[in-house]
């Protein structure tokens, strides 16, 4: 496939010229498929990154997760529209449904909740703690927030419905079923083959260096702290959704997950379907999903119209670059127009902004918006867990924004053409909320 060539000589360019150690993607177009593979999996030990090395899948997860509650929709077990009371009692949301789950628009505020467990327990314990340790930024259903907690609440609901642990679930039909043939959900089947691990740069010198934790607890599996395979195994995935494996998911149901459930309305936050992100990209829509892992970072995007389906990871966040540069290429898309500064009043979007373990301060400052974010750990093992994730002592240094439109803000000091959406932050709801990241974060009272 020539695009496995341009993959491969631009996985070369972009690591050699930004740090990032090893690059591996590959592309799954009507019948075709390629894997291209460049660089190191683990500069502690040098190990290539290779065509079948294994990665952690991270987010990509929430996708298989909505995946197997599709699966259970079908046999009639789960009724997407049902209260999740219903089925986990303890959880005491009015209102919250099983597709709120699924759509990130439950409004359970746990994006950085960590409870450290393992074993067969680790979900029951997460959601027994969810309650009396974490709240509600919004009613369920009002706006889109990226939502950890409540695909881990999924996950646990699947567990209470089939009686199965969530691995057990996701390795028999996900894994199994789609024929993800090197997909695991354990670091120590992982070791005995070829596998990567994340990497940061140093705050010094930018260079790599590896990462001292793996991966998150087991807590976050149905949010994508476990799963692990390679890149066939993602493209294997993504022909489930391109309705070509339709005994893993029917035609309705993966033609169901593409339906857009919630939508914040800003470019910074994309519309969501059941798990799916759907984003237009020149002139066409893509399924996609982002996996972040501690220093690595992995995309799957889907592309019905066009039979595609393309994977790829980067052991350095700083490759998500990369991911938007092939997207764009294999769609023959160009870059979005960007945006243009324009003169606003700011006075309403000042104030103090809190989501859980977060405490974000905005001031008007020179004719523009200045953030600064502080971290405030619940507790020692939330603390120890979340450094390992960022790869250090978490520092945010005040950040600068300039209006790009009423309610949407870009960093000052960065071009505004072609700029990625995902740089942007909204307020909503008369800046009641602050969104960044597709997170929201909620105005406290003056």
């Amino acid at each position: 496939m020539n695009e496995i060539e341009h993959i491969s000589k631009r996985a070369a360019e972009f690591c050699d010229a930004a740090g990032v150690p090893g690059f591996v993607a590959g592309v799954h177009r009507r019948g075709e498929a390629g894997v291209a593979a460049y660089g190191v999996a683990n500069l502690g030990t040098g190990a290539p990154m290779r065509e079948d090395t294994g990665f952690l899948f991270g987010s990509i997860t929430k996708i298989m997760t909505t995946t197997l509650v599709m699966r259970q929709v079908e046999r009639g077990t789960i009724d997407l529209e049902a209260s999740v009371i219903d089925y986990l009692p303890s959880i005491g949301v009015p209102g919250l449904r099983v597709r709120h789950l699924l759509s990130h628009s439950s409004g359970i505020d746990a994006d950085l909740f960590f409870p450290d467990a393992a074993g067969r327990e680790a979900l029951a314990t997460y959601v027994e703690r969810l309650g009396p340790e974490c709240g509600q930024l919004f009613e369920p259903g009002a706006y889109v927030s990226y939502s950890n907690g409540g695909m881990i609440v999924a996950g646990r609901l699947l567990e209470v419905v089939t009686g199965l642990s969530y691995h057990e679930l996701l390795e028999r039909e996900v894994f199994e079923a789609a024929g993800m043939s090197t997909a695991c959900t354990s670091a120590e089947r992982a070791i005995l083959r070829s596998t990567a691990i994340g990497h940061f740069p140093d705050p010094a010198t930018g260079a790599a260096r590896p990462t001292e934790m793996f991966m998150l607890p087991p807590t976050w599996a149905p949010a994508g702290s476990t799963a692990i395979g390679t890149i066939d195994d993602l493209l294997a995935f993504g022909r489930v959704h391109l309705g070509e494996l339709p005994s893993v998911l029917s035609a309705e149901s993966v033609a169901r997950m593409q339906v857009v459930e919630q939508d914040n309305g800003t470019p910074d936050s994309s519309p969501v379907g059941l798990g799916w992100l759907l984003r237009e990209v020149a002139g066409t829509t893509v399924l996609t999903m982002t996996g972040a892992s501690p220093g690595g970072i992995a995309v799957l995007a889907v592309v019905p119209a066009r039979g595609l389906a393309f994977a790829a990871y980067g052991n350095d966040a700083r490759a998500l670059e990369l991911h938007d540069e092939l997207l764009l290429w294999l769609l023959d898309g160009t870059p979005d127009a960007g945006y243009t500064a324009q003169e606003i009043d700011l006075r309403p979007y000042a104030g103090t902004y809190r989501s859980n373990q977060l405490q974000i301060d905005v001031r008007v400052v020179d004719g523009g918006l200045e953030e600064t974010v502080t971290y405030e750990p619940a507790d020692a093992d939330q603390k120890r867990i979340f450094t390992g994730f960022v790869g250090g002592p978490f520092a945010a240094p005040p950040m600068r924004y300039v209006a790009v439109g009423e309610g949407l803000f870009a960093p000052d000091g960065i071009p505004l053409d072609g700029l990625p959406s995902y740089y942007l932050v909204s307020y909503h709801g008369n800046a009641a909320y602050r969104s960044s990241g597709g997170r929201m974060t909620r105005r406290t009272p003056a």
